[in-house]
């Protein structure tokens, strides 16, 4: 017999969902793509994240699951773990098979037949655009697709947390029609261009956040040593000559051939860059992703006033900015940064709270202040 969903928020949720895959799969046919993921309907979708919402809170053996789920058939699956025989969609049964798929890059399978939405076994395939839900944590669900090139993080659809529901705001209309503050948090604003090319700032917010000790980096321009003025001397990790690697690896287009290896490599060097701002201080690097320094103390800068208000806003549908003094969004970490953009206005700052928050900075000079918008739902 065909379990009831009982999670009300997958309900609500359920059909905006199915339609943002229906609208980038109309999208991504428009524009010839092949080899795209199935589109599970609402119904479907429902199912799935309340079977896993439950899941979320019954420990086994002490541990609370970790969950991932990729909607696809088996034989779309390249060459899959399989069950001998499938196995219903039940908190129970994703609870049992939770270890299977706790390390990164490994999914449940999961499908429908006209009875029942079931568990097939387990894969590493996620075809473009399909459909994957995490279970973050207790009663935290985060609902992703798969990228059209396959490369980098995922882009978020929506995230629950209990009874809330926030779905990601795609095309940026959480942010005030600014041209200058929008083309400065570009890489922020519309996850739906994530598609078309390497998002590196996303890719380095994503590992700050994922390595849990917080931090600041401080995006620079190149060629520009104005941000010294903002910083505390000397400075005690400096980097000379400026650490290249990443840089130097998106000047390079790769070939078929060559793809599997330069995607490694530049995986690895986004992550000695986050792993720097897990030292004290700020990681300073360049908007060309040249590593100038780290554990940098920021301060203000001489003659300049200190930050007294910073517009707020959040990457989700419908939200409202507001204009709160800095000390009322964060820490010493978040009104440090606020501080460093008010007085190097050319320059962006990317924050991560321990608690998961991520906040980045810049310079909105319609408000003529400082704008922060947290993009912790872009990154889960």
């Amino acid at each position: 017999m065909t379990r009831e969903p009982t999670y009300q928020a997958a309900r609500t949720v359920a059909a905006t969902v199915a339609a943002h895959f229906v609208r980038h799969h109309v999208e991504a046919r428009a524009r010839g793509e092949q080899g795209l993921a199935h589109v599970p309907d609402a119904a479907t979708i429902e199912t799935i994240i309340d079977a896993t919402f439950w899941a979320s809170f019954r420990p086994e053996e002490g541990r609370f699951p970790k969950i991932s789920l990729s909607f696809l058939p088996p034989e779309e699956a390249g060459t899959p773990l399989m069950l001998e025989q499938r196995l219903p969609l039940t908190p129970a049964n994703l609870t049992k098979l939770a270890p299977i798929v706790e390390r990164p890059g490994i999914h449940l399978g999961v499908w429908r037949d006209e009875t029942e939405v079931y568990i097939w076994g387990a894969t590493r395939v996620v075809r473009s655009l399909g459909f994957v839900l995490e279970d973050v944590e207790p009663g935290l669900l985060v609902i992703k697709h798969r990228r059209i090139d396959g490369f980098g993080k995922f882009a978020n659809v929506a995230v629950l947390k209990g009874e809330q529901v926030k779905i990601v705001d795609e095309q940026g209309a959480s942010l005030p029609a600014c041209p200058d503050l929008l083309e400065s948090l570009s890489a922020f604003t519309a996850p739906a261009t994530w598609d078309d090319s390497v998002n590196v700032p996303v890719q380095l917010a994503a590992s700050m956040r994922a390595h849990g000790h917080g931090g600041t980096l401080l995006i620079v321009p190149a060629g520009d040593g104005k941000w010294r003025e903002s910083i505390v001397h000397p400075v005690t990790y400096t980097v000379e000559p400026p650490y290249s690697k990443l840089a130097n690896l998106l000047t390079k287009v790769p070939t078929a051939a060559t793809e599997a290896e330069w995607q490694v490599s530049l995986r690895n060097a986004t992550e000695v860059i986050a792993g720097l701002t897990a030292v004290d201080g700020a990681t300073v690097i360049t908007n060309q992703y040249e590593v100038l320094a780290f554990g940098a103390k920021i301060r203000r800068a001489a003659g300049n006033e200190p930050v007294e208000q910073v517009m707020l806003t959040e990457a989700i549908v419908g939200n409202a900015a507001m204009v709160v003094p800095p000390v009322q969004h964060g820490g010493t970490r978040h009104l440090s940064a606020a501080q460093f953009i008010y007085d190097q206005r050319d320059a962006l700052a990317l924050v991560a709270s321990q608690d998961g928050r991520f906040t980045v900075f810049a310079w909105s000079p319609c408000e003529e202040m400082v704008h922060g918008h947290r993009v912790d739902v872009l990154l889960l």
